[in-house]
Formats: structure tokens, sequence, C-alpha cells
């Protein structure tokens, strides 16, 4: 791999996350550029890779289900009436360029292709930032225009019919532990409660590492968290939960999630001083 294919994030020097741009990957597993590892300051990485249970899963990134029939997701399609399925409806998000590359940052521009045509032009803004000696933020923005002459909708396997499946949009797969991570938010506890639920933020705790996703925006606030603990640990903010998300030709869809990344177990008091550190106004 050239040093061309990927960028590394720094935070007070210390190297934090590894952003690979043009991975080699099957199809099925719908390419794209992804954050893996992630590290906290400490060194504990909070990222997985392609995971047996999920080999789909590619650390952190945007990953959609169902662009206008394409799967940006990886793995089978759920189809209405029918379950998930083995399509060949894969798309791919293509790296084109960095407009702004530095240690601590960087911002891309990618296509997102299917069938040979180019449904979506990302923009996307990555930057990490330091809080505390044990605690930093990942600030990732997103920003989905539709290139095409036509109306495009992004779904996902609930609007098309999986009850509690709205995954699609942000996502971070974590790290699995011998045993299961704690879910919590300002006033909730646990998989089940939080699941499809929103908040203004959502922390991961496992053994010695702490991860709090917030929505940094008064739009991102409004979609639901895809939350994960049991089966596996991972957590994503939902593009389309109850209904599809349309993207009118030309318009865009912009979403920005902040996910403070910690040494320790960190208490509910302490999740909310951070994320107020973490997302600036």
């Amino acid at each position: 791999m050239t040093p061309h294919d990927t960028a590394v994030l720094r935070v007070a020097g210390r190297p934090v996350g590894r952003y690979v741009t043009r991975p080699e990957l099957p199809d099925r597993l719908a390419p794209r550029p992804y954050l893996h590892p992630v590290t906290t300051l400490a060194g504990t990485a909070v990222t997985e890779l392609s995971p047996a249970d999920h080999i789909h899963h590619l650390g952190v990134g945007v990953a959609v289900p169902d662009v206008e029939g394409s799967n940006f997701w990886g793995g089978r399609t759920y189809v209405r009436d029918q379950g998930p399925a083995e399509l060949d409806n894969h798309g791919a998000q293509r790296h084109t360029a960095f407009q702004l590359r530095d240690p601590d940052g960087f911002v891309e521009e990618l296509r997102w292709v299917a069938s040979g045509v180019e449904l979506l032009r990302e923009r996307r803004t990555v930057a990490a930032t330091e809080l505390t000696r044990s605690a930093w933020a990942l600030d990732f923005t997103f920003s989905l225009t539709n290139v095409t002459s036509g109306p495009l909708s992004i779904g996902s396997p609930a609007t098309n019919g999986r009850p509690g499946a709205a995954y699609g949009g942000f996502f971070w797969r974590a790290r699995k532990e011998a045993s299961a991570p704690e879910v919590f938010t300002v006033d909730r506890e646990g998989e089940e409660e939080i699941h499809g639920t929103v908040a203004p933020w959502v922390a991961l705790t496992g053994s010695g590492w702490t991860l709090i996703f917030a929505g940094a925006t008064e739009r991102t606030r409004r979609d639901p968290w895809f939350v994960r603990a049991a089966e596996y640990p991972g957590v994503g903010s939902s593009l389309a939960a109850d209904e599809r998300l349309p993207i009118p030709p030309g318009e865009t869809a912009v979403r920005r999630i902040v996910t403070v990344v910690a040494d320790g177990r960190i208490s509910r008091l302490e999740a909310a001083s951070l994320v107020r550190k973490a997302v600036s106004p």
C-alpha cells in the first residue's frame, strides 16, 4: 500500500487512527474508505475490521444498505416480504482526492458509484482533537449530494420491512471482548432501552475504554441511534429509521457526529462533560 492510500491521524503527536482510502476488498463488502485501527491515547484499539461475525463491518466510516436499491453497506440485502438475500447490487465509495490533509485531520472528496453510475458525491471532513490527557474527539462530518438527474432516496432494512434494523449512515464497529460492553445515555441504560431512540449522546464502555457518540448538529440529533452490544459492539446514527430519506437532484444531506474516545470507564457525569467540551456550537 502506498502512502497515498492512507492518512494517519495524530493527537498531541500520537497516532490515534489510520485512514485507508483505497482498500482492496471484494465487491460484496461494498468497498469504501475506513478508519482502522482507532485507538485511545494510551494505545488501546477500539475498532475492528472485517470481524468473523460481520466481515463487511469496516472500522469507522459511512455505510448505507440502500441508496436507490444499491447496497453500500456490504453483505446481504434485506428484500421486503422475502428477507435477507444475496444480490449483485453492491456499490463502492471511491476516494477522489484530499482537499486538505493535516496530521490532525483531512477533507476528502468521494464518489458513490454503483453499476458504473455515480449516484452521490461526498465531501467528508474528519478532525482529531485532544480533550484531556486521557480523552480525544473524532469529529466526522459527511455531506452527500445527489449528482444524478432524478430523485433518489436512502433506505434501510427497517424501511424495507425489517423492524428494528434501521442501520445506515455513520457507523462505528467497536472492539469485541469477552463480555458485552455497557451502554448508557443521559437517562437510560442498556441496548434494549436505547436502540432506536433519540438521545444527545450514547456511551459504549468496555474493559478499559469508553466511546461517547454525539450528534453535533440539530439535524443529526434528530436521527435515532442504532445500538448493538450483546451480539457485537457497534453504534451508528440512522439516516432512514422510519421512512426513506429523499435527496432531490443537486440537493445535499449533511450529518456530523463527534465521538469521544477515552481511556478507562467513564461515568454518566463525565460523559456529559466531555461531550460539552467536544461539541462546539
